[in-house]
C-alpha cells in the first residue's frame, strides 16, 4: 500500500513537471507579450451617417490636429482640438465632392491616417473609412 501511494505521488509530480515544461516552451515562441497600446483616437459615424465622429483620448500636451486632404494631396480642412480630457468632435462630409480623401490626426506624438471614400448613394451622400 505504501508503495502504491509513493508511486501515485511520484506520477502526479512528474505529470505536473511535464505540464509546466510544455507551457513554458509554448510561451517562448511568442514575440509580443506586452499589452497593446490603447488607441489615441477612434472613429465612428455621426448620427444619420452625415460624417465622422472622432473620439480623442486625453492628450499629453492638451492638443490634437485634424487634417483632410483630397486625392491630389491638397489640404482642404485643418482643425485644432483641445483635449486635456477625453473629447469627441464631429466632421460632416455631405458637402465634399465624391472621391477619395485622406484624414490625418496628430495627437500624443502619434499620427493616425485613414482613407475616406465619399460617394453618392441614391439621393444622399455616403462614405466609408478604409481600414
Amino acid at each position: 500500500m505504501k508503495t502504491s501511494l509513493k508511486l501515485s505521488a511520484l506520477f502526479v509530480l512528474l505529470t505536473a513537471g511535464v505540464f509546466a515544461t510544455t507551457v513554458a516552451k509554448a510561451d517562448e515562441g511568442k514575440i509580443d507579450v506586452a499589452p497593446k497600446a490603447k488607441e489615441v483616437v477612434s472613429f465612428k459615424a455621426l448620427d444619420h451617417d452625415r460624417g465622422i465622429q472622432l473620439n480623442f483620448l486625453k492628450s499629453e500636451d492638451g492638443k490634437s490636429f485634424v487634417r483632410f486632404y483630397n486625392k491630389n494631396n491638397e489640404l482642404i480642412l485643418k482643425d485644432y482640438v483641445t483635449n486635456k480630457t477625453e473629447v469627441s468632435k464631429g466632421y460632416v462630409l455631405t458637402e465634399l465632392e465624391d472621391g477619395e480623401y485622406t484624414m490625418e490626426v496628430t495627437t500624443n506624438n502619434q499620427v493616425v491616417k485613414k482613407s475616406v471614400h465619399v460617394y453618392r448613394d441614391g439621393d444622399q451622400k455616403s462614405f466609408y473609412i478604409a481600414q
